[in-house]
């Protein structure tokens, strides 16, 4: 089993201002001169903590991280307008640009599977190789099964919880009960929300509850950005031409080196959408973790993207 790297400080950190309202935080740890890759984090609306830095060789990578669009760090915070898929891959390109990086490798979990597909799809040019964990493409069934049916017969306790705030008469459509009051000017009702939606994902990420991660999830701060950013994508189906648009398109990156790590008791972002693409993308290696649910901190998944950002030095 591959282990952590040991914690380091990022050697520089920045903004970036991607448009007249946003403004993204980024930051580059590890080696200057090693390989490039950049993390796309999940959520969308999760910003990148710290702890990530430590799955990546700090000898041999240059890494760069970056807060999406209106969480973490970047500005303004929980932010709605301007915030798509396609205004995030363009941000990605202009951080590229920024940092004078010809090609990189790209590393993204969940949501962060989502938008490197959209991303490498879009710039395949710029993709050295492609490193993704639970496999996410927005497609109804995908959140139809988290948010209205389907994962509640796994986790009822939990899914008692994520119904609170929401009428029984509303119940029938719960991500446009969830938006009308994410999006709320009464900031209690906001907050009431963003926790439980929030709550709901942290319950169900791992195989063995965690109640530090669901105290992190349930902090306001966190969980504003998280709930309204996520509902904000999801009402939109994801800003995507079509729902299958993420699948359709896997020829444009059939030939670039990529890993897909898939835990197999994923119930945030269940396993068939993994095998499904790797169906249509028999190039890219696909490795199911047998004692794996969601999160990227469980230790099978922690191995075996550490084993692949290992391996992809070597590109």
């Amino acid at each position: 089993m591959k282990q952590l790297y040991p914690s380091r400080e990022a050697y520089k950190e920045g903004k970036l201002q991607v448009s007249d309202l946003h403004t993204i935080h980024f930051e580059e740890s590890g080696n200057p001169q090693g390989k490039l890759i950049v993390v796309l984090h999940g959520g969308p609306g999760g910003g990148c903590p710290p702890f990530y830095r430590q799955y990546f060789h700090p000898e041999k990578w240059r890494l760069i991280m970056f807060d999406q669009r209106g969480c973490g760090k970047s500005k303004p915070h929980a932010e709605l307008r301007e915030n798509t898929t396609w205004d995030l891959v363009n941000d990605i390109e202009k951080l590229r640009e920024h940092l004078n990086i010809d090609k990189w490798v790209v590393f993204g979990g969940s949501w962060g599977s989502t938008l490197a597909l959209a991303y490498s799809q879009t710039h395949p040019e710029r993709c050295k190789g492609l490193i993704l964990r639970g496999i996410f493409m927005l497609r109804k069934k995908e959140l139809t099964w988290f948010y209205q049916e389907g994962a509640n017969s796994i986790f009822p306790d939990a899914w008692e919880e994520y119904l609170k705030p929401i009428p029984q008469s509303e119940r029938g459509d719960m991500l446009t009960a969830y938006y009308q009051r994410l999006t709320s000017p009464d900031l209690k009702i906001r907050l009431e929300t963003s926790r439980a939606w929030s709550i709901w994902e942290a319950s169900t990420s791992k195989l063995f509850l965690d109640k530090q991660l669901m105290q992190t999830f349930g902090e306001s701060q966190f969980a504003e950005a998280f709930a309204r950013i996520e509902c904000h994508y999801f009402v939109n189906k994801g800003f995507l031409e079509t729902e299958d648009q993420l699948l359709k398109n896997v020829d444009k990156i059939r030939n670039i080196p990529s890993v897909i790590i898939q835990g197999r008791y994923d119930i945030v972002c269940p396993m068939i959408s993994a095998w499904e693409l790797h169906q249509a993308w028999r190039e890219a290696e696909l490795i199911i973790v047998p004692d794996g649910g969601h999160s990227m901190s469980e230790p099978g998944i922690m191995s075996a993207l550490i084993d692949a950002t290992d391996r992809f030095t070597e590109l």
